[in-house]
């Protein structure tokens, strides 16, 4: 397949110098381009959240035909393992409680059939008591009004098979991916991310949210050939570093030449997640977060407040503006702030087609980035845990 006289193959050898080098400005044009709304917030009080949360979905044109009479599923960001890293209102880099009882109340409002909450987390079982860990209210989001679901989508969870979905087109890491079913089975899915820095990928918002799709029992460090119900490691040997197959059931990688490095990797995966599973709604909590990586086991992780929240409906574009909020440049390659270990999920992304990270060609309403504005810094300058 190519690209406005360029190939895949071009993409793939000449790796992120290719997306700034050989016709990024003409990618960008064929890209669509979607307004993201910002909004001020600066508490995590129920009610504000909320009615925060509704002027945002207002202004980029309603959710009502997203959500009315439909199984709508809702992807947290609820990363690290609170027996290894407990909650700490200081570090606030995991999805709010109230966020998510905000979101799940809307959808009801709006006419939701069914909410389906998701998240990839160890251990990978379903019992209730691990969602109450992250001191998520239950019991009132199980009441917002409509019917409401659970599913840890670590492992096959209450699904009976694996759903195999193909990237749709030019893949760049693996031809199809093989997901949960409540990824699948459902007719709206949005993502509830945070406004923070990535130690691999730059940035994570909406789009790297997607990278907990992978379940570690096929992706994970422990997978083996086979595949393991019971996962305990990550997906760093198999998503990161390329050390480790994934299982079996699993399509081989495309190109077992490409680097072994995880800033290679990372962005690759991501891109292609995002069209195996696309985002109807991205919610971005930037009320408080973190900067200098993604969570505390990232040397140097600071809290920060930068009191806002955003919504759009095309995560390349949401996130572009996520980015200018955050004082960084959306088109930014990598070696420059926040890239410094990794490619630019945004720019890959926008070069297959996903959204443009052209902020001429993005609305941008309510709050300007200008009066939105809260720089992050230079980025995830620490070390790894």
């Amino acid at each position: 397949m190519t690209h406005q006289g360029f190939s895949r193959r071009d993409l793939f050898a000449r790796g992120s110098a290719a997306l700034g080098t050989i016709g990024l400005s003409r990618l960008a044009k064929a890209a669509p381009a979607a307004s993201v709304a910002i909004a001020r917030c600066r508490t995590f009080d129920r009610a504000q959240v909320e009615q925060t949360m509704r002027t945002l979905f207002d202004q980029i044109g309603g959710i009502g035909p997203l959500v009315k009479n439909k199984t709508v599923a809702l992807k947290l960001n609820l990363t690290g393992k609170p027996t290894n890293f407990a909650l700490d209102p200081k570090f606030p880099y995991r999805s709010d409680p109230n966020t998510v009882l905000a979101a799940a109340h809307l959808f009801a409002q709006a006419g939701a059939r069914r909410i389906r909450i998701l998240e990839t987390f160890f251990p990978a079982r379903q019992d209730m008591e691990l969602w109450a860990r992250y001191q998520l209210d239950i019991n009132a989001i199980n009441n917002v009004g409509c019917e409401v679901e659970w599913e840890n989508a670590q492992n096959l969870g209450y699904g009976k098979k694996y759903s195999e979905i193909r990237v749709p087109s030019d893949p760049y890491m693996f031809a199809s991916y093989h997901l949960n079913h409540s990824f699948v089975d459902c007719d709206t899915y949005v993502s509830l991310s945070k406004l923070k820095d990535h130690f691999v990928a730059g940035v994570t918002m909406s789009l790297k949210n997607n990278f907990g799709l992978t379940p570690a029992s096929l992706y994970g460090g422990d997978c083996g050939r086979d595949g393991n119900e019971n996962p305990d490691q990550e997906r760093g040997p198999v998503c990161h570093n390329g050390t480790t197959q994934p299982a079996s059931l699993v399509e081989r990688e495309l190109h077992p030449e490409s680097p072994r490095d995880a800033g290679y990797r990372v962005p690759r995966i991501v891109a292609d997640l995002v069209r195996v599973r696309p985002i109807d709604l991205c919610i971005v909590d930037g009320i408080e977060s973190v900067r200098g990586g993604e969570g505390v086991w990232i040397k140097g992780v600071q809290g920060i407040k930068p009191g806002v929240m955003l919504a759009g409906k095309n995560p390349v574009c949401t996130d572009a503006v996520s980015m200018a909020v955050m004082g960084y440049d959306p088109r930014a390659d990598r070696g420059t702030k926040p890239f410094l270990r990794g490619d630019n999920t945004l720019k890959l992304a926008e070069a297959v087609g996903v959204g443009t990270t052209d902020l001429k060609r993005i609305e941008v309403i309510g709050l300007s980035i200008k009066d939105a504005l809260h720089p992050y810094g230079p980025g995830a300058t620490g070390v790894a845990a």
